[in-house]
């Protein structure tokens, strides 16, 4: 059954009914096909953007729908509970709006509403093979050269490699080690940038991930975003958001694997009544139902600190530790349901469960996450 929300505004009770029926109509039937082939759903993307859902958390005047974070990202949780390839990619392409719209010039934001609005499709190259966690170890370089960079280096794991019309590049202008880093707009395609094929993933295999090899890459000073040196605490500032994201797409996950597990724990029978009369069955399925609702509660206490304009970085860590945790435990709980035929791909919980696992693992492991959270205490208890 959908999750039940308690939403700010009727406009925003809109956009969910929306949101459910484009996931009823367009995205349910192709997300399992899709995932089998590999698939990636370009035309999904331009459908969402179409529709207003790609720019939901950017102001209006910018060519986005104006909406606080908390609604934005209960449109991300829908999607994910249906094709967590496509939520996933709808948090990337906010992700890689945002040093745009919260660094750029008055005139470089005049881009904004052409990438808010679907037609184009954005990548976030920051990681690389030695500096995934350790985001201050960049090797990419940027050499000025009169009035533009020379870009040469290898990005990684990137979503959208080979596929998105413009990254958000983050690469190194000085040896200053994190206060040499500096960050830019570049185009899908120019001369000297190729890809790596793609990756060969255990799970969201709808979503495209590729190496992003810069080999001398001319890119015009004008595109820089910030001052030269400022590239990491954009990066840092963009990741407080873009955690928020995957952690509501975690819950999405969570909530499509209860959904099924439900489901068919009604439908199934065994010794002539439901299987989930069977007491052990039923706290199994209640236990999943409050892990998905605490994360749920968890990632909304973030975004309403972020909607007021407070502090929400350590928030942002929890929320991503904790949803993608309750996703791995809900999805692995949903297989065992299910029983034999939870191992089959006949079913997407199985699915569900693989695509879980990276939701520990991206936009900062959950070590990581830990790390974050351990250093905000400690800064918090020494004032």
């Amino acid at each position: 059954m959908p999750a039940e929300r308690m939403l700010p505004t009727p406009e925003a009770e809109d956009l969910i009914a929306l949101t459910r029926e484009l996931c009823r109509k367009e995205l349910a039937p192709r997300a399992a096909p899709a995932e089998e082939t590999g698939t990636f759903p370009r035309d999904v993307f331009r459908l969402l953007g179409r529709s207003g859902l790609l720019g939901l958390p950017y102001p209006e005047d910018q060519g986005g729908g104006g909406q606080p974070f908390e609604v934005y990202l209960q449109v991300l949780e829908e999607i994910a509970s249906v094709w967590a390839s496509v939520a996933v990619g709808v948090s990337v392409h906010s992700l890689a709006c945002f040093p745009l719209a919260n660094y750029g010039t008055e005139e470089q934001r005049k881009q904004l509403p052409e990438l808010l609005g679907g037609e184009l499709l954005g990548g976030y190259a920051l990681s690389e093979a030695h500096a995934g966690s350790d985001a201050g170890a960049l090797s990419t370089r940027a050499l000025a050269v009169d009035d533009h960079y020379l870009v040469s280096g290898t990005k990684t794991w990137i979503t959208h490699g080979g596929e998105a019309d413009f990254y958000v590049l983050f690469a190194r202008t000085s040896d200053e080690g994190s206060r040499g880093i500096s960050c830019f707009l570049t185009e899908g395609q120019m001369p000297g940038l190729t890809f790596g094929p793609p990756e060969r993933k255990m799970g969201l295999t709808g979503s495209t991930t590729a190496q992003l090899h810069f080999d001398n890459v001319r890119v015009p000073s004008e595109w820089r975003l910030g001052d030269e040196g400022q590239g990491f605490p954009i990066a840092l500032a963009a990741l407080d958001s873009g955690r928020l994201g995957i952690a509501a797409c975690a819950v999405g996950l969570a909530q499509g694997a209860l959904d099924h597990a439900v489901s068919y724990a009604t439908e199934r029978e065994q010794f002539g009544r439901p299987i989930i009369a069977n007491q052990g069955l039923a706290f199994l399925l209640a236990d999943m139902a409050a892990a998905v609702e605490s994360a749920r509660a968890t990632y909304l206490d973030a975004a309403r600190r972020k909607d007021r304009g407070l502090p929400f970085g350590r928030q942002a860590s929890i929320a991503k530790l904790v949803a993608t945790d309750a996703a791995m435990k809900v999805t692995i709980d949903a297989v065992q349901v299910l029983g034999g035929y939870g191992y089959t791909r006949d079913f997407p919980v199985e699915r569900y469960m693989r695509e879980a696992k990276v939701m520990q693992i991206f936009e900062g492991t959950n070590q990581i996450q830990r790390m974050v959270i351990g250093r905000h205490l400690a800064k918090d208890a020494a004032k």
